[in-house]
């Protein structure tokens, strides 16, 4: 059975490798969006199966809206997989450091080579909406003497030469993407061990401390804690968790001491630990 997959970026992203290395044969049509909100709408309304969309980055941190996006849609957390990002500069066949002017990528590639690129003071940086999609252009263009920062399925899918790789300055830069579908559609994840909801407490001294509490208590790892400010109260906030343990059963079991402990508790996926590539 192959997945129709929603992805924000465009083909060759970051996004496109991580669902390539979660479905691997099973990964049907790949349909870029411009946008995270149009991930969701398209896995909402029955265009795609599935969704992949960034969540957090060991250097950048979370993706707030991300998480927002998350708690107002009728979606389920279904899996996960961990990314290194890999930046490679990457032109058309036979150029070289020296034929280069431009280098186009998203700002944030930009900045996370920042290194390698200020050794190139006469080059101009471009800032553009995608790393793949400045490897796309300059092939559709035939652009010479420019040069984009992208993943290396971009130089594949494009035809370009990595004429250097592996040009970002921090090598422990991984990104965390989850997997998500329609709530009435998400199948129980077989051998579980991992879990994400929100929750809010009640505006009380103790409250999220007595809720952290109860969950220690039961074996269970809190690997991600994000608080956010709660509509319409003033300082009172949600809390999105994720949990790690061994057996289902410890999870359950936390979970009714989080329900008795907590104002309202909402779960968003009960899945496995996702791999890192």
């Amino acid at each position: 059975m192959t997945h129709s997959v929603a992805i924000q970026g465009f083909a060759g992203s970051f996004h496109q490798i991580a669902a390539r290395h979660y479905f691997g044969p099973q990964l049907g049509a790949v349909r870029p969006c411009a946008t995270f909100g149009e991930v969701v709408r398209q896995v909402t309304a029955g265009e795609a199966a599935t969704g992949l969309m960034a969540i957090e980055n060991s250097i950048a941190g979370s993706i707030l809206p991300n998480y927002r996006l998350l708690q107002q849609a009728d979606l389920r957390i279904t899996g996960e997989v961990y990314l290194q990002i890999r930046q490679h500069l990457m032109a058309l066949p036979g150029q070289t450091l020296a034929d280069l002017r431009e280098v186009h990528s998203h700002p944030m590639a930009l900045q996370q080579c920042h290194g390698f690129l200020g050794l190139h003071p006469r080059w101009r940086l471009v800032e553009t909406e995608d790393t793949a999609l400045s490897a796309q252009r300059i092939r559709e263009q035939e652009l010479t003497g420019v040069a984009a920062v992208a993943g290396e399925l971009a130089a594949q899918l494009f035809g370009l030469d990595i004429v250097a790789p592996d040009i970002h300055a921090a090598a422990d830069n991984y990104t965390r993407f989850l997997v998500v579908q329609r709530a009435a559609e998400a199948a129980p994840v077989a051998g579980a061990n991992k879990a994400s909801l929100y929750f809010h407490t009640a505006h009380r001294r103790g409250a999220l401390a007595e809720v952290l509490t109860r969950v220690a208590a039961r074996g269970i790892n809190l690997s991600k804690l994000q608080s956010f400010p709660r509509p319409g109260t003033t300082w009172e906030y949600f809390f999105h968790a994720d949990l790690e343990f061994d057996a289902v059963q410890d999870f359950e079991q936390a979970l009714a001491e989080l329900h008795a402990a907590a104002a309202s508790v909402r779960v968003l996926g009960v899945y496995r630990k996702g791999e890192t590539y």
